[in-house]
């Protein structure tokens, strides 16, 4: 929901209101995505976590919002987007730092610290696609550093036994277990639009040097019903609790189940 402007900038609400973030008019924009990967994050208060590439820092709003009393730490290549998730996190009274970098060649302090939780919304489409016209929007969108870069980083700034939470596309998956093999216990849980459509996206939480056997979750369905019967958001119950009431998803309870 948009709750006012600022120029080129929208004030939107996350979490039935939890969390309000400036975000670019025109350019990318967080929806989703964020608020599933900040609600699958098995964050404890005083723990530390750090998101790759926080764009205007929506994920880790939300999992402060959620989580009270979490150190937190974003990195994020553009310099608009870092500006941009400072302030958000101001407002917001969020324990939320911001470097700008590329997580490639992190800042020295970061590439010696260990994290517990480390999370991240990878760009989806291929770096050889079609560009978006808006800069912003297509470094967000478009890989130009290889995903396999990005679980790589995600990996060795967890500590041993931390996690790695990433939400992609379900067709890299393979790409996705293949970089992980060998080196953590892996659940995944796949995200369904509805109930009779395959799932397009995956929430995949990595255990860093676990040998937890490998767990495929049931889908997550979003919506109700089969199509919109109108313009509202028709949200399952169990996602309304995630979007609206700073509810979580529980992986690791969910594969004892």
């Amino acid at each position: 929901m948009i709750e006012s402007t600022d120029g080129d900038l929208t004030r939107d609400a996350f979490l039935g209101g939890h969390v309000q973030a400036w975000q670019p008019r025109v350019g990318y924009r967080a929806a989703t995505d964020p608020v599933f990967l900040a609600a699958s994050v098995p964050a404890r208060s005083g723990q530390t976590v750090l998101e790759l590439g926080c764009g205007a820092g929506v994920a880790s709003l939300c999992l402060s919002a959620r989580v009270p009393g979490l150190i937190l730490t974003g990195i994020e290549l553009q310099a608009d987007y870092a500006a941009l998730a400072r302030r958000n996190a101001l407002e917001n009274a969020a324990p939320l730092t911001v470097a700008e970098a590329d997580l490639r060649t992190l800042p020295s302090d970061l590439r010696s610290q260990s994290f517990d939780h480390v999370m991240a919304n990878p760009p989806y489409y291929a770096a050889h696609g079609p560009a978006a016209q808006d800069i912003g929007r297509d470094l967000a969108l478009r890989e130009d550093t290889p995903l396999t870069d990005w679980l790589d980083v995600g990996l060795r700034r967890a500590r041993d036994g931390g996690f790695l939470t990433v939400i992609h596309l379900t067709d890299r998956l393979p790409d996705i277990l293949a970089a992980l093999e060998g080196r953590a216990s892996v659940i995944v849980l796949p995200l369904a639009a509805r109930s009779k459509r395959p799932a397009r996206r995956v929430i995949v939480q990595a255990r860093k040097g676990g040998r937890s056997p490998f767990v495929l979750l049931p889908p997550l369905v979003i919506h109700e019903g089969d199509s919109h019967p109108g313009d509202g958001e028709y949200f399952t119950a169990p996602v309304r609790a995630i979007m609206r009431d700073l509810g979580a998803l529980d992986l690791a309870a969910m594969a004892r189940a």
